[in-house]
């Protein structure tokens, strides 16, 4: 994921959890309040006698306030209705629970959590099974916004159970801002001062998306065609806004945005872009004063368009490659496999992670739940990756040719060398490198 996006997302609201949960915050059996079960048509499964490796990263096997861990938590619950399943848990991360299966797949867990970027090579490699069950396509399909979805879909196969997003939206000081404000960027800057990290490479392109720039087809999907964020007019934009006194932008050239939100939490600016993992620090600095929202709008001659972050996924895979291990057969270790990754997915799973650390689920089922309602940087991600968000690309062509040609781009946006008399040629030289073309 571009810029480790995931990372510091772990603890990411967690001081929001306690304000929003409404009925209690330790773990509990059973299903999620205010949902169904998502995934009690997986009990009547016969799974046998198996043991399954799994993989889950440091905070998912840390005790949370129950006690538990939420993989042991999840685990205990698993059992409930497959008592001959047992488990060995490893910590791996998700962000190299890909790579480490891409080297040797065989000897991978049986169960692990990626993010949804290494989609393309875990396939590749076929260290990622495909869900071909139909309760359990049905589970992700109910569970799951269309985003989200395709997150982890290639070639009309599901790879993975998404348990949460990863996208930014917007924070607010709804003293210097109102609600009806925060719809249109270009009003925003015309009342006060807006913090946003024009030179990250996963930011700027919003405005090229909003425009209808794509990457490899409207799915994202299509290498053959290519990217088109062939728009001067979004360029031009970008220039002026970048010139605008209300504009505010921190260390210019780099992806950071530190200053930026410091600016935002002394009150030095109205609004910042960024998603859940700097929930928990702005609500510690602005208390009742910290709202969000989804992404603006902005215009360019005349029209309005809508801003649209990227999306992605964290989602737990199975491993068709795994070394068959401690006695199983590898139709009973691969069909367990398949369930419980499913289950760790699941409804009530997500709960589990949600209140232990406060990551926020992926789960649309979850909106009305109590826990998660009332919580603003929940709702906002829930709101953005359903109305201001495309999926990102997950094809290996996506991180060989795009980052860095964005990244150089988004560096000479804030420095001066696009200009708006310069900015037709810029774009149609930015275009071209994002296509592996330099001349």
């Amino acid at each position: 994921m571009k810029a480790n996006k995931f990372i510091g997302m772990v603890v990411a609201a967690a001081a929001l959890v306690s304000m929003a949960a409404c009925g209690g915050s330790g773990n509990g059996g059973g299903s999620a309040s205010g949902t169904g079960d998502t995934t009690a048509s997986l009990d009547k499964l016969d799974l046998g006698k198996v043991t399954l490796n799994v993989w889950a990263p440091q905070q998912n096997l840390q005790p949370g306030p129950n006690g538990k861990t939420s993989v042991k938590q999840i685990e205990e619950d698993f059992k409930k209705a497959h008592p001959g399943v047992s488990f060995k848990n490893s910590v791996v991360g998700e962000a190299d629970a890909g790579k480490i299966i891409n080297q040797d797949p065989a000897a991978g867990a049986d169960v692990y959590m990626y993010a949804n970027d290494q989609l393309g090579a875990l396939i590749k490699s076929n260290g990622v099974g495909a869900q071909t069950n139909t309760d359990i396509v049905k589970q992700i399909k109910t569970q799951n916004s269309q985003v989200m979805i395709d997150s982890i879909t290639q070639d009309g196969k599901l790879y993975g159970v998404p348990y949460t997003a990863n996208t930014w939206f917007m924070y607010y000081n709804n003293t210097m801002l109102a609600k009806s404000d925060v719809t249109s960027l270009d009003t925003m800057l015309s009342k006060a001062k807006v913090a946003f990290p024009l030179a990250n490479s996963w930011y700027f392109p919003a405005f090229y998306l909003g425009a209808g720039g794509t990457l490899y087809g409207p799915k994202g999907d299509d290498a053959s065609d290519g990217v088109k964020f062939d728009k001067p007019d979004v360029t031009k934009y970008l220039v002026s806004m970048a010139k605008n006194p209300n504009y505010y932008i921190s260390t210019p050239g780099l992806a950071g945005d530190d200053a930026g939100l410091k600016a935002f939490e002394s009150g030095q600016v109205a609004a910042y872009f960024s998603g859940t993992w700097d929930g928990s620090v702005i609500k510690d600095k602005l208390g009742d004063k910290m709202s969000t929202a989804q992404l603006p709008t902005f215009t360019l001659d005349g029209k309005t368009h809508q801003m649209k972050s990227f999306a992605g996924s964290k989602a737990v895979g199975w491993n068709p490659s795994a070394k068959v291990h401690d006695g199983n057969t590898k139709a009973a270790q691969q069909k367990a496999a398949q369930v419980f990754a499913a289950f760790m997915g699941g409804t009530q799973s997500q709960l589990y992670m949600y209140q232990d650390y406060g990551q926020v689920p992926s789960d649309v089922t979850l909106t009305s739940n109590a826990k998660v309602k009332d919580n603003p940087v929940a709702a906002a991600q829930f709101a953005t990756i359903a109305k201001t968000s495309v999926l990102q690309p997950t094809l290996d062509i996506m991180n060989n040719n795009f980052w860095t040609p964005a990244t150089n781009f988004g560096t000479n946006l804030v420095n001066g060398t696009v200009t708006l008399d310069n900015a037709v040629a810029q774009t149609t030289a930015f275009n071209k490198s994002l296509n592996g073309n330099s001349d």
